[in-house]
């Protein structure tokens, strides 16, 4: 990208204005023309490819998608369902979710996925039930009926249909998945898909933000279709040659559901749907999909980097395949870590001899996703680049900081049947507000971008008036404590030192634990214990103040806990439900004198 790419304007209540010189392209009013399309010209390339049960990978082509897609669109129809009655699916990433959306948004039905999470790992189903309640669903999906029939049979009313991918008994009727595909009247289909507009509401995606109250943010194919544009304006490449992309992350996100598939759908690629998860398990299937597909993008959140950074590092075949068509790579979600974006350009130059662009950006559930970007040039973790082309950024003046606020044809209308949540998120002007801080990386060249400066609801101050700004230092302290940390919670609000509670990866510290093997004896254990001691004083030599300097630590054996809104429905953790959920351990950090279970950088 050249340099000179936007146009920055200062206003005289202090807010800054950034636009693109670059105009946003057309696209298509209605999502599913892209799926049309590839079909006509390439209907025997892969769209989706599965594991089959005999490990074999299995393909659906796009001319076998939309033929799928209109058998079901029609079975939908027939149901009368519609954006007050949507589809709603519990389940993951599958060839059914696939078909059984996309059909819904060809004929301007509205589509609901929901964190598989809410049903499966959900004990009292309660946010399952509240989303149940705010949808009224027409029709509920899972792919598999024993997973999901106790939260079917706790959440879902008894006369809503319910249709189960396997067939499987659930306790209640229930339609089989194959049923809805002899759906057969294309002159109704061709109708109603005539009938969407840039307006019709394609899918309702849930957030919970810092609450853990789930509410349905609107995306309407407007935004879905103008977002794809922006990324084919920021990545030429994917009009050229169609996207070949091994990917996990799930559907029920704005990450995976909108960006990654709907990148796919867009240019006639193709999408390995990836079984495996950025765990110490769950990787290995990742790892095993790579050796086997050479992807051209991979695109991930930061602990997807981190999981498949040792195993590129330990296998040569699977670098080597990984690395040889790759042209970008991408996180969003959160913050990279420096030393693992760093190892991943030393493996890229040990394999091609080169680095391969990373690239990563700004935006929610409410962008659909993406607002800003970085460009062509190198950049370091933290940086979250300039707005997309067809993107207004208002950067305006929020206390001691500026947040990021954005419009645009790609900026949802509101949040479904909440006129109160829409009204609060949008500014006089009609920007939305995103609640993050931005600074410039170069405050005397605004070309080069802005930096992530911290969720403005997450940071606080301390009893001398300083403020704490919690994201950076979140992002420091990962960074510093790699790879025994999995994430950490900020606390100090109203207290005179910053401190940490901190959500260990327990596998890496086993590794300094010689023989021990259950989890209290690996957190007590003394090696352990001084080598955070030893890291928590260096981080405090490098600390500029009080601001940044976190004064003692307690390590916790009890992940984050979805149930207690711990933990986003994007698998992130909520600061705050986790400081007000461990107030005794708050309380612990702080007391005197000094408990044996906090660690201090004199622990050493």
């Amino acid at each position: 990208m050249p340099m000179d790419t936007h146009r920055f304007v200062e206003r005289a209540d202090g807010s800054l204005l950034v636009t693109a010189h670059a105009a946003l392209p057309p696209y298509p009013e209605r999502l599913t023309a892209h799926l049309t399309r590839h079909a006509e010209e390439a209907p025997d390339r892969p769209f989706l490819v599965r594991r089959g049960s005999n490990g074999a990978f299995e393909p659906l082509t796009y001319g076998a998608a939309l033929e799928a897609v209109e058998r079901i669109a029609a079975a939908l129809l027939a149901r009368n369902l519609s954006a007050e009655r949507p589809v709603m699916i519990l389940s993951g990433n599958s060839f059914e979710h696939a078909l059984l959306s996309l059909a819904a948004l060809h004929v301007g039905i509205a589509v609901a996925p929901v964190s598989p999470a809410y049903s499966t790992v959900s004990q009292d189903h309660a946010r399952l039930r509240a989303i149940v309640e705010l949808l009224t669903p027409g029709l509920v999906f899972a792919a598999e009926g024993a997973p999901y029939a106790p939260a079917i049979a706790a959440a879902v009313p008894p006369g809503t249909e319910v249709v189960i991918g396997d067939g499987a008994a659930i306790g209640r009727a229930a339609t089989p998945f194959a049923d809805l595909l002899q759906g057969e009247s294309p002159e109704a289909v061709a109708a109603a898909h005539a009938a969407v507009v840039p307006e019709t509401v394609a899918k309702l995606l849930f957030t919970s933000g810092s609450t853990g109250v789930p509410k349905a943010v609107v995306n309407t194919h407007r935004m879905l279709a103008a977002n794809q544009a922006m990324l084919q304006a920021r990545f030429p490449a994917l009009t050229r040659e169609p996207p070949v992309m091994v990917d996990w992350l799930p559907w029920h996100h704005t990450f995976g559901g909108n960006h990654n598939f709907n990148l796919v759908l867009a240019n006639g690629g193709t999408l390995h749907i990836d079984e495996g998860r950025p765990t110490p398990g769950g990787i290995r299937e990742t790892v095993r999909a790579l050796r086997e597909v050479a992807p051209t993008l991979y695109l991930t959140v930061p602990k997807g980097f981190e999981a498949l950074v040792p195993h590129l590092r330990d296998d040569e075949a699977l670098r080597k395949n990984f690395f040889s068509r790759l042209q970008v790579t991408f996180f969003a979600a959160a913050g990279l870590p420096q030393p693992v974006w760093d190892a991943i350009d030393d493996l890229a130059r040990q394999t091609i001899g080169r680095t391969v662009p990373m690239v990563t950006g700004l935006g929610a559930t409410e962008t659909a996703p993406l607002a800003l970007v970085t460009d062509d040039r190198p950049a370091k973790a933290g940086q979250v680049g300039l707005p997309a082309p067809g993107v207004e950024l208002k950067v305006a003046p929020v206390g001691a900081k500026r947040e990021a606020r954005v419009r645009g044809p790609n900026v949802t209308p509101g949040y479904w049947r909440r006129p109160d949540l829409t009204a609060a998120a949008f500014d006089e002007e009609g920007f939305y507000r995103l609640g993050d801080a931005l600074v410039p990386v170069d405050p005397d060249d605004p070309h080069r971008g802005f930096t992530f400066d911290g969720r403005l609801n997450e940071d606080f101050k301390l009893t001398t008036g300083v403020w704490v700004s919690v994201g950076p230092l979140r992002a420091a302290f990962l960074d510093a404590f790699q790879p025994l940390v999995r994430d950490v919670a900020i606390a100090g609000e109203a207290r005179d030192e910053v401190t940490a509670l901190v959500f260990p990866d327990l596998a890496a510290c086993r590794a300094l634990c010689g023989d021990a093997r259950d989890d209290d004896a690996v957190l007590a254990h003394p090696a352990l214990r001084q080598d955070f001691a030893r890291r928590l004083a260096a981080f405090a030599r490098n600390a500029t103040g009080s601001s940044n300097r976190i004064a003692r630590l307690m390590l916790l054996a009890e992940p984050p806990a979805l149930d207690r809104d711990e933990v986003t429905d994007k698998g992130s953790i909520n600061q705050r439900g986790v400081l007000r959920n461990r107030a005794d351990a708050v309380e612990m950090l702080y007391a005197a004198p000094i408990g044996p279970a906090i660690i201090t950088p004199e622990t050493a």
